[in-house]
């Protein structure tokens, strides 16, 4: 269930790899006229790169492996309590002792030798209180290693969920965008020709009036739309962690005229 750390880090190593790659052939696109969804990379490859680079989930992933490494050392932990004890002794054994030989007093006889000696023992001190907490330490580390994997799964479901939601932003402020572009060149058309009546003195003053104010309200409509759409394209290279290097090439018709 759980991806490792390793498998992150070889995705990121795969996308900055394939990011260098792209930097050095940049795709012309023209926001205007283009479809840019057409130009980024697949949505499912946008969405692992973004769990991929995430730093929570990386994390999240590192906290997994810490309590599943805790988890493990609770199975072991009574295996503490139980051990084999070896000593190793050496030195002069004495040995007095008497013997008989029919006489009245018996005779002394002394000895002495040197020994090595060797003495096992296996011991077990387990203490009540850690037999009957064992199994609930044992619960404990398993919830925790449980509630590591929702975390990473939860992290997972929402990165989802934002890169969707991004990517279609994207793609919805780029087609305004467009749309803002050409209502911007109609109107600034009708302006040339207002122009031409009102010298000719085929409108009156106030018409022209606000012709030339609907082509400030379009400008500054164009204007909105354009910084949308770059925010949007600059907030979707940051959730994924790829840059796409699009030459965004939006032209000064709209911008200067």
């Amino acid at each position: 269930m759980r991806v490792t750390i390793s498998l992150y880090l070889a995705l990121s190593f795969w996308f900055v790899i394939a990011g260098t790659l792209t930097a050095q052939e940049n795709t012309v696109f023209d926001p205007l006229t283009g479809d840019i969804s057409s130009k980024l990379p697949a949505l499912e490859v946008l969405i692992d790169s973004a769990i991929a680079t995430n730093p929570q989930i990386i994390f999240s992933d590192q906290q997994l492996m810490i309590t599943e490494l805790k988890l493990r050392s609770k199975r072991i932990e009574w295996t503490r309590n139980i051990g084999l004890q070896a000593n190793v002794g050496y030195g002069n054994l004495f040995n007095y002792a008497t013997s008989s030989t029919g006489s009245i007093d018996p005779i002394p006889v002394a000895s002495s030798s040197s020994q090595t000696q060797y003495t096992t023992a296996f011991y077990i001190n387990l203490p009540f209180s850690t037999i009957a907490d064992r199994r609930n330490q044992l619960r404990l580390a398993k919830s925790e290693v449980i509630q590591a994997e929702s975390m990473i799964l939860s992290g997972k479901n929402e990165i989802r969920q934002l890169v969707i939601t991004q990517y279609n932003n994207l793609i919805l402020k780029q087609r305004l965008l467009s749309i803002k572009a050409k209502n911007l060149e109609s109107i600034r058309m009708n302006m040339q020709m207002g122009e031409k009546e009102f010298l000719n003195g085929v409108i009156p003053l106030s018409e022209y009036t606000n012709l030339s104010s609907s082509v400030a309200d379009s400008e500054a409509g164009y204007e909105n739309a354009r910084m949308e759409f770059l925010t949007a394209y600059m907030m979707l290279e940051e959730i994924v962690g790829i840059r796409f290097n699009l030459i965004n090439i939006i032209s000064d018709t709209y911008e200067h005229n």
